[in-house]
């Protein structure tokens, strides 16, 4: 990597870590807040699913005009949204307006994630995506570990308009090292490419981007039922605090950060297919004994078990991705379908949750998710299994195809 790439990935790095660390604070205490006003199931379920569903309107489109016009711009304007909605949460006070800013902070991160992602993708070495991708992830996840607890910590020694706060001076600093850190659109390596990204039916048409976002749903459907709803489940049953919640909440995202820099270097050397789908598996078993958790302790091991699966498996499917974006010469649009997956993941996941905790136990959303995540396990094997079978056959007869 070129020290101008250095000091971009470095720029996206911590940029990303502020900006997700910011919304970690907040998403785990805002399920309470609204249970607190009075919020069903379902309406708090609307809170986490407005999020996710402008989110999934508008990912295909910033992804793909960041492939054309530069990812900066993109970026910039995200954090600068997302620094304002920060401080609208401070004056909302029912759930509908809550609902509102959830909606219009999902246009926000539209704009973020998958062009950050993207961007990453641009300045990878080919063979190293792995390891890069799974670097960069330690941001999210980083940011998504520490946030909650010092979510927990801020509500209980102030309240939960000072965690508001928080998020948006993080916002706030992203943004600036954002807009005086990343060069010009006009410089970035795509623009100076200036090759047309492939057609969206071709890319729908491709078994593995389409496998690959197969398994992005169930997965994040997996986290959309855990942060929905584990604090309802642990404050309601078990009378846990915020700062005991936070800790449960952080604890997989902690995990699943600690491995990304790992697993992505195995993911380098080890067949991605077999990680994801190993991945997939543990962290199937890791939510559904959080359907059998009966205090603390069985929650932590579940956490745990989340957590390892995440860890195993995302480096893998993010390596896949930069790899058919390259090779499809359309990044942003591959990540902006990645990211489309896993907010229609998190819209399922808490709308289903929610209509479970309304007519049925709590406990068996987390027994939903399991299910999920199997049977996103078998379609993502079944999509790749159908991809080598077209990569034997044109070998046979005498073509090639890279992987």
């Amino acid at each position: 990597m070129e020290k101008t790439d250095k000091k971009i990935f470095c720029t996206l790095f911590f940029s990303l870590t502020a900006t997700i660390t910011g919304v970690g604070i907040v998403v785990p205490l805002l399920p309470v807040y609204a249970h607190d006003l009075g919020a069903s199931g379902f309406y708090i379920a609307l809170i986490f699913s407005s999020f996710s569903l402008s989110r999934s309107f508008f990912l295909p489109y910033f992804g793909r005009q960041s492939d054309k016009k530069g990812r900066k711009p993109f970026i910039v304007i995200g954090l600068l949204g997302y620094t304002i909605i920060s401080l609208a949460f401070i004056f909302s006070k029912n759930v509908e307006t809550l609902i509102v800013i959830r909606f219009v902070q999902g246009i926000a991160s539209a704009m973020i994630m998958p062009v950050t992602q993207a961007y990453v993708g641009d300045i990878t070495s080919a063979g190293k995506e792995g390891f890069s991708m799974g670097l960069f992830n330690i941001s999210v996840f980083f940011g998504l570990s520490i946030g909650p607890l010092a979510g927990g910590v801020i509500s209980d020694t102030f309240n939960l308009d000072a965690a508001f706060g928080c998020m948006g001076i993080f916002a706030f600093a992203a943004f600036v090292l954002s807009f005086l850190l990343l060069p010009p659109a006009r410089l970035e390596r795509g623009v100076i490419q200036a090759k047309p990204p492939a057609d969206w039916g071709l890319l729908l048409k491709d078994t593995k981007i389409l496998g690959l976002l197969i398994f992005r749903f169930a997965y994040t459907g997996c986290i959309g039922i855990i942060w929905s709803f584990l604090p309802v489940f642990a404050g309601t049953r078990f009378s846990f605090s915020s700062s005991t919640i936070g800790i449960l909440i952080m604890l997989s995202v902690f995990i699943s950060g600690l491995m990304q820099t790992p697993m992505g270097y195995i993911a380098d050397r080890f067949n991605r297919r077999i990680m994801v789908i190993s991945g997939g598996l543990v962290t199937g078993y890791g939510i559904l004994r959080l359907g059998w958790a009966e205090g603390f302790w069985d929650m932590f091991i579940a956490d745990v078990l989340f957590g390892l699966g995440g860890g195993i498996s995302m480096p893998a499917i993010m390596a896949i991705a930069v790899t058919e974006g390259s090779k499809n010469d359309a990044m942003g649009s591959v990540m902006g379908l990645m990211t489309l997956g896993h907010s229609l993941g998190m819209l399922i996941g808490a709308l289903s949750a929610g209509l479970i905790m309304d007519f049925f136990d709590l406990r068996q959303a987390f027994f939903l998710g399991s299910g999920m995540m199997v049977l996103g396990v078998v379609l993502f094997a079944f999509q790749f299994r159908h991809s080598m079978v077209e990569q034997k056959r044109l070998i046979t007869y005498g073509f090639s195809k890279k992987e």
